[in-house]
């Protein structure tokens, strides 16, 4: 079993998919150091905290106490930052996924044949809903509305959309955002992103396209 200083000491070019889940098991099993005690502001604009790995015989904090202290505050993490390319960037959805699912990432990489394009074609079934506690914790849902607070958006709706009863999009309301131009769209969709696991499957979608979308806020409840 590689240790997580060997696995973080593989050349870039040979850090594949199989070396991501080597990595990813290792470093929820291994220590860190705090380069700093507060979130550090990354060149993405979302809050980081910065550690870095230590030998397996090194004090330091457990990552899966870091991790469960993390789920909480809508905080990312990076690791080995003083690298000119930091190991590994975890982003906030990534965390808390780790937390419900024992998984920091999905068992394996997805492909998706042009995401931001969904067709709902008449008489087809199509199947709605609430999210579920399961599927947006509450935890996560506070962190998603103090998001949209900054932002001075007072009442997100969402909703889960599926053409399967299986596989669904998570779907905020356009109207509930302010109706913003199509052309940011893609930019809502890609801040959305950072707060969710990343086999989530995000839309932006009008009210008029579906039957009942639900207030963010009445997930705490729920």
């Amino acid at each position: 079993m590689n240790t997580i200083n060997e696995l973080c000491s593989t050349p870039e070019s040979r850090r594949d998919y199989e070396w991501e889940k080597k990595f990813l098991d290792a470093f929820v099993q291994s220590k860190v150091e705090l380069v700093k005690e507060d979130p550090v502001q990354g060149p993405d604009g979302w809050p980081y905290i910065f550690v870095k790995t230590l030998d397996v015989k090194s004090p330091g904090e457990p990552v899966l106490k870091l991790l469960d202290w993390l789920k909480d505050k809508g905080i990312g993490l990076v690791v080995n930052p003083h690298k000119e390319l930091p190991d590994y960037i975890f982003n906030y959805g990534m965390i808390w996924n780790f937390a419900e699912r024992k998984l920091l990432v999905q068992d394996q990489p997805q492909q998706l044949d042009e995401p931001d394009k969904v067709e709902f074609k008449e008489g087809e079934s199509i199947f709605f809903g609430c999210p579920s506690k399961e599927y947006l914790p509450s935890y996560v849902v506070r962190v998603l509305l103090e998001f949209f607070d900054q932002q001075e958006v007072e009442n997100p709706r969402v909703a889960i959309i599926g053409k399967d009863n299986k596989n669904y999009d998570l779907c905020f309301s356009l109207e509930s955002l302010g109706n913003p131009p199509e052309q940011e769209h893609e930019g809502i969709l890609e801040a959305l992103s950072w707060f969710l696991p990343t086999h989530y499957s995000l839309m932006l979608i009008s009210e008029e396209a579906v039957a009942e979308f639900y207030l963010l806020s009445s997930l705490l409840d729920a």
